[in-house]
């Protein structure tokens, strides 16, 4: 990966931190190598990085090691911003509704603070 960064990874408030606090440390390495990866290069494949069909602009991150299956929820600000709202341990197929929900609400209050 070169020097270049094509985006920055931004936590807003403790959301994020306090789900990410809860992790084991190879998952917490496999985040960050995930954060890296989407900071750094140009086009992001749909595997770590994928839009959220039926929202307004929301993406999950997507984390996986060994078993452990999670998704961090972001949406983008200014195009090159990447603001990460909350993640959540994925242990059904299809994506709780009640997760989307709170990060779109996240994804407001962050809209209207801004």
């Amino acid at each position: 990966m070169s020097g270049q960064k094509f985006r920055t990874i931004f936590l807003y408030k403790e959301y994020f931190s306090d789900f990410y606090n809860k992790q084991k440390p190879k998952v917490k390495e496999k985040i960050i190598w995930t954060f890296r990866l989407i900071e750094n290069i140009q086009q992001v494949p749909e595997d770590y990085l994928k839009h959220i069909t039926g929202t307004d602009g929301l993406y999950e991150i997507r984390i996986q090691f060994a078993s452990d299956i999670c998704r961090i929820f972001c949406f983008f600000d200014e195009g090159k911003l990447v603001v990460v709202a909350n993640g959540f341990q994925k242990k059904t197929q299809k994506t709780p509704k009640s997760e989307i929900e709170k990060a779109l609400k996240i994804k407001r209050e962050y809209e209207t603070e801004k």
